[in-house]
């Protein structure tokens, strides 16, 4: 590579919750398919998918960011572009907060930025794994194959309402933590998201220093009905504008 080529970044892309690493090989395909970046690196939460919580470990949204740091230097790579979904987001943006200079650029999809303890009791009172038996068995036997090496999905599913409970009562980010990340950031929501809003992604956007929000044509949460290949645009134009300096 000569002085005069443009770095092309590496891409790490982070699952939501009870997301994992298998669940997001269709977001790594198509980025890979671009034959633009250096490498692009899925990385799987501790406490989901085949990736067990160490023992002794909490459940909770500092040791979900510091796990991607730690994965970032175990795959040899700097300051990576990383693609967020959901939850994905939000840890990506902590670690950058955490530790600055990390991350090179995040693209978020569907990240929910503001917490409070009533939005997140709402959200906590639908991971019931008994109500999900009952009503969506389908999505219950997904749950249980996705999380067999992390505990089950019950297990997960306890998890994870606790640890957006404690965002409710305390965010890591708010308009002050969001203030103090400079890299930049694209904030994407979809316009049939039922969970995130463009009003509320473009508040956060507009507290980042270096960030902007779009809205997704035709783009519903469920990172399964998303447009994979859109997505991977949307990466290549930070990548790019990240690349030249833009």
């Amino acid at each position: 590579m000569t002085a005069a080529t443009p770095l092309v970044p590496a891409v790490v892309v982070v699952h939501g919750a009870l997301g994992s690493a298998r669940q997001m090989a269709p977001v790594v395909e198509a980025l890979r398919a671009l034959r633009q970046f250096a490498d692009v690196v899925p990385m799987e939460l501790p406490g989901h998918g085949e990736t067990a919580l160490a023992t002794g470990q909490p459940f909770d949204m500092i040791v979900l960011a510091d796990a991607l740091g730690e994965a970032i230097a175990r795959a040899g790579i700097t300051r990576p572009l990383v693609f967020g979904y959901s939850m994905g987001g939000y840890v990506a943006l902590v670690r950058e907060l955490r530790a600055p200079g990390t991350i090179g650029g995040v693209v978020t999809l569907g990240t929910m930025l503001h917490w409070t303890p009533a939005i997140a009791a709402r959200a906590a009172a639908r991971l019931d794994a008994n109500l999900i038996r009952e009503k969506v068995p389908a999505f219950a036997a997904t749950l249980a194959e996705r999380h067999q090496g992390a505990g089950g999905w019950d297990t997960v599913l306890a998890h994870t309402a606790r640890l957006l409970r404690q965002l409710g009562d305390a965010p890591v980010l708010t308009d002050e933590t969001l203030a103090l990340i400079h890299c930049p950031v694209h904030l994407l929501v979809g316009d049939r998201d039922d969970s995130v809003s463009l009003e509320e992604t473009a508040h956060a956007a507009s507290r980042l220093p270096h960030a902007r929000a779009s809205l997704l044509a035709d783009t519903p949460h469920p990172i399964e009905k998303v447009d994979v290949g859109l997505i991977a645009r949307e990466v290549r134009d930070l990548a790019q504008r990240l690349s030249t300096g833009g």
